[in-house]
């Protein structure tokens, strides 16, 4: 895999991963990766991305790692992100897969780059905050309401109260933590202080950029997308799946009952099968 400092034209810094740098004849997968981890695109699924020829890019959203941070970052503004990178890397099309809030940013990028994407899967993405007809709240376990009822409170108040020494309970399943035993327990090493060395910023973005508007519309998506979603979700609970499957067009849901935030993962390798299908 290798790691790149790429440098944005409005002088920022992006920390890029690329596990087969100048190799345009494979598919591009982009990697978004969830809150609050790292960028590098993952592990889990590289033995299944060399048998069906992909290749991935990733990088660490502004605040993350290496990337520096960009307060009111947006699903539009990363996706500008995105763009760079690959117009950097001469790659034309891609595709794009995203888990937890990171599967809204693919979405987000999906909306942006247009034909540009060949197909799209999302592990438990977050609906937009001003989502119709959607209880947007409901169903999230007791830390989830109260750090995003901060961010919805604005920035600083979202930095007051990471700040605090608060400590968020995900209360995940049996089946999620049961997948710590197996490949995904990769996520362990992509989380923590590791990912956010220099403070919270990334995690204080991301959590702001979901209850604020996208600067995108996500059912202007024109590429295939598969929503994968766990019904026992209670970090990003399965209504979100369902009412973006009811307004994006070109959307299927996975749903599967039993399944929670991190064991839903556990279908990650059939949906990527399901984007070579995609894209030939």
């Amino acid at each position: 895999m290798e790691e790149i400092d790429f440098r944005l034209p409005d002088g920022r810094t992006l920390h890029v991963y690329d596990s087969a740098p100048g190799d345009n004849t494979r598919l591009t997968v982009a990697w978004h990766h969830g809150t609050p981890n790292l960028g590098t695109p993952p592990e889990p699924l590289f033995e299944a991305g060399k048998w069906l020829g992909i290749r991935w890019i990733g990088f660490d959203r502004p605040g993350y790692g290496g990337s520096t941070a960009k307060p009111g970052r947006t699903m539009a503004s990363v996706a500008a992100d995105l763009t760079a990178v690959l117009d950097a890397r001469g790659i034309g099309t891609i595709a794009l897969m995203g888990y937890s809030g990171g599967g809204s940013y693919a979405l987000g990028s999906a909306a942006v780059l247009g034909e540009r994407v060949e197909a799209v899967a999302t592990f438990a993405a977050i609906a937009p905050y001003d989502a119709d007809a959607l209880d947007w709240y409901a169903g999230m376990v007791p830390s989830g309401l109260a750090s995003l009822h901060a961010a919805a409170r604005g920035r600083d108040a979202k930095v007051g109260y990471e700040t605090s020494g608060v400590e968020y309970d995900p209360e995940f399943t049996e089946s999620d933590v049961a997948m710590f035993d197996g490949p995904w327990g990769w996520l362990g090493s992509v989380a923590g202080e590791k990912s956010m060395p220099n403070g919270p910023d990334g995690l204080v973005d991301d959590d702001c950029s979901y209850v604020s508007d996208w600067g995108c519309d996500p059912t202007t998506i024109t590429a295939p997308t598969l929503l994968v979603h766990g019904t026992t979700d209670g970090i990003i609970p399965s209504s979100h799946g369902q009412w973006l499957a009811a307004h994006l067009p070109t959307a299927s849901l996975d749903l599967h009952p039993g399944l929670g935030h991190i064991s839903v993962l556990s279908h990650s390798e059939p949906a990527l099968e399901w984007i070579r299908e995609q894209t030939g």
